[in-house]
């Protein structure tokens, strides 16, 4: 358990220093008795005693004890102390790096020395070897780098106080330690207290102790270790002037300023700087007689001063302050990072001025932080996120305002990022057409659409599926009823009162035809329309004669409410419309009013109206022209004649009531645009003198129905439609909801028709789309992080991931919590990873024992082929799965202590390697070549090598290889056996190089070149160089002396250093020689061609080697380097000139030599083994080989060197010609003959007593020709038995059946090839040539191939099909036309057969059947006829096919010159490809030339293209390309895509007709080839700037103009305001021009000027007496009381609270004092802790309320103004003793009986009593 200061505690701590000190005393004897707790060791300060065997300190410190002090014992102590220490130790493994030193593992790391503040920790390892190893044998790393806690104290202080209980010269001190001593800071010197004594009391200090007090260098095992701020041992990284190890001096800012006082009396003190918390390198500087004093606030509001009185170091609030005071000035220090805020202040203390300088690292901690992304903004189908950034007090761990982050340049904040999120596919869903127009325009229709189950890609592609991907929702309905408001009805109003008081008059009464919303409006039919006049009769006697006829009475009202019935409204149903009446003809007298009258109807679709003939429309027209009034005029008498004056006022001397009723106007419009409704209003009027009275004096029962009108019908400007906020994304923390706003346009309010706008023409500012909500702390919860990275890469690994209890602040930040506040169950946080199975590997186990027990050995181990599963498991392998294993990982050398000789040491013989100094010259191609070291080998590549190390005296698997100098290691392609051999598989040119085999001392040397093309040596190249013939060099000297030149005579023209026999390159010395012997002509070699083409081939091979004899070489010839050495010895004792000459005599000897030397080799060999392969093999005839080959190589004329092109003796060059092979006649066959020799042009029949074939073939050419065979077609393939002889003769030896058929010699230069075949064949059925070719003829008119090929060709060439046969007894030749014997009429000659002219009706199968007595057999050639693709001319099946593809989808057909097709967006189209050709071409669709990449279908086999729900990408040119073997055809065509776009050509009625502001707005419409379609195609185009036009720019006529209403004189209970009336003119120029009444009072009455106004009741608020003072308390001995309050007229009549809610409302609670809230928390002592430590410790204590006077408890509700104490809390957390199992807790026992022991979290906290269960 750590000590409260989080060192080791002193219990353990006090035996371990006293064994130090015990240690110590052996040489110092100062020391008293000490329990031997610890050693001390040389190499490390500690080791805990615990941690060293009994047996190993017993033997210890016996040993210690019998030493004698004076005789070094102490030496040997320590020497067998590292002895025992090194049996002690167990170590791992060696590592790999260490694999060839001699030191052994490191070991584990030891404990740390410390528990906090930094310690060290060591590791140790042995060395292996009997002499001294280099290097050390410890190294070190730091540990526990912690703070130690405050209380903790200095660790060098408690190794001096560890002293205080020792006497020191006989009496005890109390030590304190000497700080940062210069020159010994790592020994432990403590000056006794009070004292000036200075002592050494140990000569190290304990490992970890800091050298210095301001620094990180620590000591280690007496010396001080540079530590930087990353706390690693070496590392010079050091903190910047922020405090951030390694940091760029970006998290502050340096703050510096200059800071004058003017003190006085009166301002005793000011305030310097303020210095925030965290804050680095604090100093200021006062000159001046003032002083310096400190106040600080912490983080959690204390507060606190410090005056500074004298010079000293001290802590204010937990931060170091240096101060000096000088008699003129003051230094403040405060090295930082403060905890709490400063302020500097200075206080007056003199006349004179002070100044003070600051400077200070400030820390930035307001920071921008990014947030995480917003949610999506769509679920699927594909969406977008955004983040944003805040600003982050480092300091509270809050968010704040983005202002504080802005207050530091340095901080920049970070651009919003965005990213696409759910991208997965969206589910399919219904989506439906618009719906269409209703059947009828009201009482009730029906529309319909059509639903479609649909599928969106992330693309945003739409494509329709099928019906049952949409059954899990609901499908939208596909018919709705619409207009479902009643029609337009006449409404007819009460009859007036009968025009006559007696006799018979007439009635009115007014019919309006009114719509669903009772408004005024057109529609009704004229024929049911109510009659509106009625004959009446009054049961009066008249006194006067009867009327003529009845008198209309046309009331004021009734005129103005025809008048308003006459304003009829445009309907969908052709009606009448009159427009205003004019001005009165004249101003004064009887004059007349016209109107035009027009027939009009309304287009619904584009809501615009159209003029129609009068004849369309129905029923009575409305009058035209009226007779008006305009008053006396000047001069008349004012009474007229009785019948005008009826004729005026229509009757109306007999009405005789002063008032009635008479409509004034209209209310103002209800909407400001898009359609309203006004009222008109009604009013009580005086005829005689027009005034307005009370309404009281007119008949209620003639008042005019009400009246509604339309006005504003002018569309709305575009604004803002907002929708619905969605549901908040988080339920608490802070959470985020949208909402969709977008740029809305009513163009109806009748029809609620709107049109979605662009956002720019709303001109409004746009709302927010987003806002924070549910801002409230969500209850505590586990978060767990990402899954980190796997333990394994494969097989069974494991992942992890921290759970953290949070709590997500209402902020948007998480506060980290303790486990226990979160209670759901955790999530876990490990889990088993899915990986996949690993690669086989090896599994080796531990070395065994040194072979020997002294001197030098061998170790072993055993290796086994492992695969680990993904479940875990392994499982064991064959070998052959596992990657090669070098031999060196199973086997190494071991060397220990030198033995002990007894008798005389016997001469040591070293070992010796058995070499053979040969050389080697591969000549023919093999698998593998076995060669012992010490010799020169020239091979061809891809050759298998096996090199052998024979030595005596030494072990082989302990010999080890060299190449060119440098360790070789096995490897995939050298493999190292232990056996003394390695194997080169397949020479490839990087491995030319010199081989060296070491055996301890001795060495033996082999070097490898290769032989490239044409038979060159590679000469450090990368690769086989590959030369043409024609390349050659002019003559035998001519190549000496460039290759001479090249070498720089190292061979023939060797330098001074060479004579003396120092070669500048040994491996090259016999290059020369054996590049002669290789030039030899009728060497046999064969050229080597490329072997990097030949890979794949070769690769396919067998690949078993084959066995061959160690020391036999077939097919490599053999010499000895000392002949080689001969040569050259001779060469260079020879003269210049005779030099070339004895060079080539030399070099053909040698050759001869060799070759001779071989045969004999292999006679020897065959008669050996003749016995075994019978008698026929051993005639085989080396002579005739050997004569020829030795023959060609004594050959030393021009012509055995000539190369193509020798220059002649005229000086002439031969001429280049093309190959050509001679035709011979041999003799013939004797079919007795065992050995056959003939040429090209023959037939040879193999006999039983056939031995050998020898086939020749010469040719001539320039450049000379190379000759290849094939056989039936196919390449020859040369093996033990089918030779390819010197001179190019193919050899078949002992033949079988499977040889039988055409041999073809091949002779080929750069100018052209020529061929000639021989049949060899059984004396049996015949043998017919044939070929497995086929053969594509597009362009020439002859073709002629062998039987068995397939030929496919145009019409009209000439087909030659060959059958050559050979045969004994000689075979008759019969064609076949699909296995029918062709007709004569084909031309037949020698076996062939030539069709011309071939048609598609030529087209089958060409049989050659060859028969004879034996047998007949036949071969076939499949002719077709290619004809290429070509545009079809009978289109019917094409256009039929179309249209069954889609019968009303527009579409159009390809041509080679391009066809057009003009489609509308949103369309399908088909197109055809015509083509036709033999076979069928294969079509293939283009668009742009490109391959098509938009959606599409190819239907009939390729020759139609749909397209589907075209769009503007689809515009461009589409094209079909056919192709066959014959050839190709494109066609194509152009599609056209129609665009919608926007029209203004139309203009809408004028705004005005008169004065300067009427204007026409162009009427927007959308259109598709010049037809108004829907304006929802058109939302993507832009609209065109629509400029209005002016239009009625007239005077206009007299008119009354008001101003605005007065305020009312009483604000309720009836006021009265008043207005000004006056008449005036609108010019066309805009102005008003002031006019007489009388000029207005003609066109219309004048307004009025006065009206009532708040005429409701006048009301207030009357408030209840206050209640009791007993509500919920809120302070100390305060509650709250309350009162009614309600709303009333002032008659005291109650009535609703919402008609005084313009009133101030009184106050219904206040705060009042009662003792009933004289309470106060309670709370008892704490509980014992219920653990003694560890991390679940708590304790509780009980918490109440009390009154304060009676101290009784009361309900905790009294108590809720003032927050509750903690009722528990945690205790005793400190780690518990790692060595001692004891439980922390008191309720262990009841675990043990509830049987937890088994849970983790009892497992720990109860050990003693789970560990006793």
């Amino acid at each position: 358990m750590s000590a409260p200061g989080g060192q080791r505690s002193w219990a353990t701590m006090t035996p371990i220093l006293s064994a130090t000190l015990w240690l110590l005393c052996a040489a110092t004897q100062v020391c008293g008795d000490q329990n031997q707790g610890a050693v001390f060791l040389r190499e490390f300060t500690l080791i805990r005693r615990e941690s060293l065997h009994d047996d190993f300190l017993s033997d210890l410190l016996n040993n210690h004890k019998t030493e004698d002090p004076g005789t070094g014992g102490g030496d040997n102590g320590l020497e067998l102390l590292d002895e025992q220490l090194t049996k002690a130790s167990s170590r791992t493994a060696r590592s790999e790096e260490d694999r060839d030193t001699l030191w052994d593992a490191w070991g584990s790391w030891s404990e740390c020395s410390r528990t906090c503040g930094g310690g060290a920790s060591y590791s140790l390892r042995r060395c292996l070897s009997s002499k001294s190893c280099e290097g050390r044998n410890i190294r070190y790393r730091t540990c526990s780098n912690v703070d130690c806690p405050p209380e903790a104290g200095d660790f060098r202080a408690q190794q001096c106080s560890a002293h205080n209980d020792v006497k020191y010269q006989g009496q005890f001190y109390e030590w304190l330690p000497v700080l940062n001593d210069p020159d010994n800071p790592c020994s432990l010197k403590c000056q006794a207290k009070g004292t000036t004594l200075v002592v050494e009391l140990a000569p190290k200090v304990l490992d970890g102790t800091r050298c210095y007090t301001e620094s990180l260098d620590m000591c280690i095992s007496g010396l001080c270790q540079i530590v930087g701020c990353d706390h690693q041992l070496g590392s010079t990284v050091k903190e910047d002037n922020c405090g951030v190890c390694n940091g760029d001096g970006s998290t502050c800012r340096l703050v510096r300023g200059q800071f004058k006082s003017q003190l006085s009396a009166n301002k005793p003190e000011d305030t310097v700087v303020a210095v925030p918390y965290g804050s680095r390198h604090v100093r200021l500087v006062l000159k001046g007689p003032d002083h310096l004093h400190l106040e600080t606030k912490t983080l959690q509001g204390v507060k606190g001063e410090n005056s500074l009185s004298s010079t000293g170091s001290f802590l204010v609030d937990n931060s170091s302050v240096d101060f000096q005071k000088f008699p003129d000035k003051e230094i403040l220090r405060m090295s930082g990072p403060l905890s709490a805020d400063f302020t500097v202040k200075v206080r007056y203390a003199g006349a004179a001025d002070s100044a003070v300088q600051f400077i200070f690292y400030q820390p930035i901690i307001h920071r921008w932080r990014e947030t995480d992304f917003f949610p999506c903004s769509a679920s699927c189908g594909g969406g977008y996120q955004l983040t944003s950034a805040e600003c982050y007090d480092l300091r509270s761990s809050r968010v704040v305002a983005d202002q504080y982050c802005h207050y530091y340049p340095e901080n920049i904040k970070p651009k919003p990022k965005l990213q696409e999120c759910n991208l997965d596919p969206c589910p399919a869903r219904w989506e439906s057409t618009p719906w269409t127009a209703c059947s009828s325009s009201c009482g009730g229709g029906i529309q319909s659409r059509t639903v479609s189950c649909v599928e969106e890609d992330i693309q945003g592609h739409i494509s329709p599926v099928e019906e049952w991907k949409c059954m899990y929702t609901p499908k939208m309905p596909i018919v709705q009823p619409c207009n479902i408001f009643d029609c337009p009805k006449w409404l007819a109003q009460e009859w007036s009162p009968c025009t006559v008081t007696c006799g018979q008059g007439l009635r009115y009464r007014v019919v309006l035809c009114i719509d669903h919303r009772g408004m005024h409006t057109g529609g009704c039919s004229p024929k049911t329309k109510p009659h509106i006049k009625e004959e009446c009769i009054v049961p009066t006697p008249c006194y006067k004669p009867k009327e003529k006829l009845p008198v209309e009475a046309k009331l004021p009202w009734y005129k103005q409410a025809q008048e308003l019935e006459e304003g009829a409204m445009v309907s969908e149903e052709p009606s009448f419309i009159p427009e205003a009446w004019s001005a009165c003809s004249v101003t004064c007298g009887v004059g007349s009013q016209v109107r035009p009258v027009k027939c009009q109807v309304l287009l619904s679709f584009s809501q615009s109206v159209a003029d129609l003939p009068i004849d369309e429309c129905e029923g009575p027209k409305p009058a035209s022209q009226r007779a008006c009034y305009g008053g006396p005029c000047s001069g008349e008498a004012a009474e007229s004649n009785p019948e005008e004056t009826e004729l005026i006022y229509g009757g109306l001397q007999d009405f005789d009531e002063l008032y009635d009723w008479e409509y004034e106007g209209f209310t103002e419009c209800s909407e400001s645009c898009g359609g309203g409704v006004q009222e008109a209003v009604v009013t009580c009027l005086n005829k005689q003198t027009r005034e307005i009275a009370d309404e009281t004096l007119c008949v209620t029962s003639r008042r005019p129905p009400q009246l509604l009108k339309a006005c504003n019908l002018e569309p709305c400007p575009p604004r803002w439609e907002i929708g619905k906020w969605s549901s908040c994304s988080l339920t608490c923390g802070v959470g985020l909801q949208t909402r969709d706003v977008f740029c809305s346009h009513l163009l109806s309010r009748e029809t609620n028709e709107t049109v979605i706008s662009a956002d720019e023409l709303c001109h409004k500012p746009k709302p927010t789309l987003v806002q924070a909500c549910n801002r409230f702390d969500c209850p505590p919860s586990w978060y767990p992080t990402q899954w980190q990275q796997c333990s394994q890469t494969c097989g069974a690994g494991t992942e992890k991931r921290d759970v953290l209890c949070k709590q997500r602040m209402a902020d948007g930040s998480f506060l980290e919590l303790p486990e226990t506040f979160c209670s759901t169950p955790r999530p876990v946080s490990q889990q088993a990873c899915k990986n996949k199975d690993c690669p086989s590997e090896w599994l080796l186990s531990d070395w065994t024992q040194c072979s020997v027990s002294c001197g030098e050995g061998t170790q072993t181990r055993n290796a086994i082929c492992r695969k680990m599963l993904k479940t875990g498991g392994s499982v064991i392998i064959n070998s052959s799965m596992c990657p090669p294993l070098p031999l060196s990982s199973l086997v190494r050398s071991c060397a220990l202590t030198a033995c002990t000789r007894h008798n005389r040491p016997a001469q040591k013989q070293s070992p010796h390697i058995m070499a053979l100094k040969n050389v080697y010259i591969q000549t023919k191609k093999q698998k593998k070549l076995h060669f012992i070291v010490g010799g020169y080998a020239y091979l061809l590549p891809k050759t298998s090598v096996v090199l052998r190390c024979p030595v005596r005296r030494f072990r082989k698997s302990m010999i080890t290889w060299e190449k060119d100098n440098k360790r070789l290691l096995s490897s995939v392609h050298i493999t190292i056996a232990p056996y003394g051999y390695i194997k080169i598989h397949r020479l490839k040119p990087s491995d030319a190089g010199t081989y060296t085999c070491i055996a301890g001392p001795a060495r033996e040397h082999f070097v490898i070149k290769l032989i490239g093309g044409n038979n060159k040596i590679i000469i450090n190249q990368p690769a086989g160089i590959r030369e043409e013939e024609g390349t050659r060099k002019s003559s035998l000297n001519e190549a000496l002396h460039t290759q001479e030149k090249h070498q720089n005579g190292i061979l023939f023209n060797r330098s001074k250093a060479e004579k003396r026999g120092h070669l500048a390159d040994p491996s090259s010395q016999y290059d020369d020689i054996v590049s002669r012997l290789l030039e030899q002509r009728g060497w046999p070699v064969e050229n080597l061609e490329s072997w990097e083409a030949q890979e794949s081939t070769e690769r396919n091979a067998s690949s078993e080697e084959e066995q061959s004899q160690e020391y036999s070489l077939p097919f490599t010839m053999v010499t000895e380097q000392k002949r080689l050495d001969d040569i050259i010895r001779n060469l260079s004792q020879q003269p210049e000139e005779l030099k070339d000459v004895y060079s080539k005599q030399l070099v053909v000897q040698l050759a001869d030599d060799i070759f001779k030397s071989y045969l004999e080799n292999q006679e020897s060999v065959f008669k050996v083994q003749g016995r075994r392969i019978g008698s026929a093999m051993a005639e085989f005839p080396f002579r005739k080989q050997v004569s020829g080959f030795t023959s060609s190589l004594r050959t030393s004329s021009a012509e055995a060197h000539l190369p193509t092109s020798v220059e002649l003796g005229n000086g002439s060059r031969r001429p280049h010609r093309k190959p050509a092979i001679l035709r011979k006649i041999s003799a013939a066959q004797q079919l007795s003959a065992s050995e056959v020799v003939t040429h090209l042009g023959q037939t040879v029949v193999l006999a039983s007593g056939t031995l050998s074939v020898l086939l020749h073939c010469e040719a001539v050419g320039n450049p000379k020709p190379t000759i290849s065979w094939a056989k039936n077609g196919a390449e020859v393939q040369y093996n033990d038995r089918i030779l390819l002889q010197p001179d190019d003769s193919l050899q078949i030896l002992a033949p079988v059946e499977a040889d039988v058929g055409f041999y073809t010699c091949n002779a080929t230069n750069a100018l052209g090839s020529d061929s000639v075949s021989i049949a060899v064949t059984l004396a049996g059925k015949p043998l017919i040539k044939a070929s497995r070719a086929t053969l594509i003829n597009t362009e020439s008119s002859a073709v002629t191939v062998d039987i068995g090929s397939t030929v496919k060709t145009i019409p009209g060439a000439n087909v030659t099909i060959s059958c050559q046969v050979a045969g004994v007894p000689e075979a008759e030749v019969t064609w076949l036309r699909n296995r029918i014997k062709l007709a004569p009429a084909y031309h037949l000659h020698d076996g062939s057969l030539l069709i011309a002219n071939v048609t598609l009706s030529d087209q089958g199968l060409y049989s050659c059947k060859a028969a004879n007595l034996r047998g007949e057999v036949t071969e076939s050639t499949q002719l077709l006829i290619l004809d290429p693709p070509q545009t079809l001319l009978q289109l019917e099946d094409l256009t039929t096919m179309l249209l069954i593809s889609g019968p009303d989808i527009p579409s159009v057909l390809t041509s080679p010159s391009g066809t057009r097709l003009a489609l509308n967006p949103g369309s399908s189209v088909l197109i055809g490809c015509p083509v036709d050709g033999h076979p069928a071409p294969n079509i293939t669709w283009f668009y742009a030339g490109q391959p098509i990449n938009m959606r599409h279908n190819i239907l009939a086999a390729g020759q139609i293209l749909q397209l589907l729900n075209i769009s503007d990408g689809y515009q461009g040119e589409f094209s079909c390309l056919a192709q066959n073997e014959a050839g190709s055809l494109m066609q194509k065509t152009s599609l056209t895509i129609r665009e919608y776009w926007w029209s203004a050509d139309r203009l809408m009625a004028c705004s005005a007709s008169c004065g300067n502001r009427g204007v026409q707005q162009p009427q927007l419409r959308c259109l598709l080839d010049g037809t108004e379609v829907n304006t929802s195609h058109c939302i993507e185009k832009p609209k065109p700037v629509l400029q209005p036009v002016a239009c009625n720019r007239r005077d206009c006529p007299s008119r009354w103009m008001v101003t605005s209403w007065s305020l009312c004189t009483r604000s309720c209970g009836g006021g009265v305001q008043t207005r000004r009336v006056t008449c005036q003119r609108l010019t066309a120029m805009g102005s008003s021009v002031p006019m007489s009444n009388e000029a207005c009072a003609q066109v219309a009455k004048r307004p009025v000027d006065t009206q009532i106004c708040n005429r409701q009741l006048c009301m207030e608020w009357v408030a209840s007496s206050w209640g009791q003072c007993n509500g919920p308390c809120i302070g100390p001995r305060l509650a709250v009381q309350h009162r009614q309050i309600f709303c009333q007229t002032r008659d005291g009549n109650s009535v609703s609270s919402d008609q005084c809610s313009a009133l101030p409302r009184p106050l219904s609670t206040q705060n009042c004092w009662t003792d009933i809230c004289g309470v106060h928390w309670r709370v008892s002592l704490w509980t014992l802790c219920t653990a003694t430590c560890g991390n679940y410790g708590f304790q509780s204590r009980r918490v109440e309320c009390v009154h304060v006077r009676t101290n009784k408890p009361v309900q905790e509700h009294y108590c809720s103004w003032r927050p509750r104490p903690a009722n528990w809390q945690r205790c005793n957390i400190t780690p518990c003793e790692n060595m001692e199992c004891r439980d922390t807790t008191r309720y262990c026992e009841k675990v043990k009986q509830l049987k937890l022991c088994q849970l983790t979290q009892f497992k720990s906290r109860c050990c003693g009593t789970c560990g006793k269960a």
